[in-house]
């Protein structure tokens, strides 16, 4: 008698069995090959569902966008939206890739330690001060 609660792969969808032999172990190692941002995002995504499997959809999109652009790139990408973010998504990591800001450099914006040279359009005295 057969148990109807078995998990027997040749009575699963294509798309669920491709999943089976999957797990967050192998996924953090796939994305560790990349680099350590890369981890990271794939560790947040796992860890941001009650069941790992929820995560696997995300985490395979996002290493195969390694595909699509380059491993750098989606390294790149990764470190930009951790940046942001402890917990970056998928589609936020995708936009990044997608728009070409994971190319750009960060730009600090710096403040001027002189600024003398911008002065006062008005003395103190317009004011009512002393000058």
């Amino acid at each position: 008698m057969a148990n109807q609660y078995s998990t027997n792969e040749e009575h699963m969808p294509d798309d669920h069995q491709k999943y089976i032999q999957l797990n967050g172990e192998r996924f953090i190692h796939w994305a560790a090959k990349i680099g350590n941002n890369t981890k990271a995002v794939v560790s947040a995504i796992l860890s941001g569902y009650k069941v790992e499997q929820q995560g696997y959809k995300a985490c395979m999109g996002l290493l195969k966008l390694a595909d699509k652009y380059t491993p750098d790139r989606l390294e790149n990408a990764c470190k930009r939206a951790l940046s942001f973010t402890p917990r970056p998504s998928y589609k936020k990591i995708q936009v990044i890739l997608y728009s070409g800001q994971d190319r750009q450099d960060e730009v600090v914006a710096e403040k001027p330690d002189n600024t003398e040279h911008y002065g006062f359009t008005r003395g103190g005295s317009y004011y009512g001060g002393v000058k």
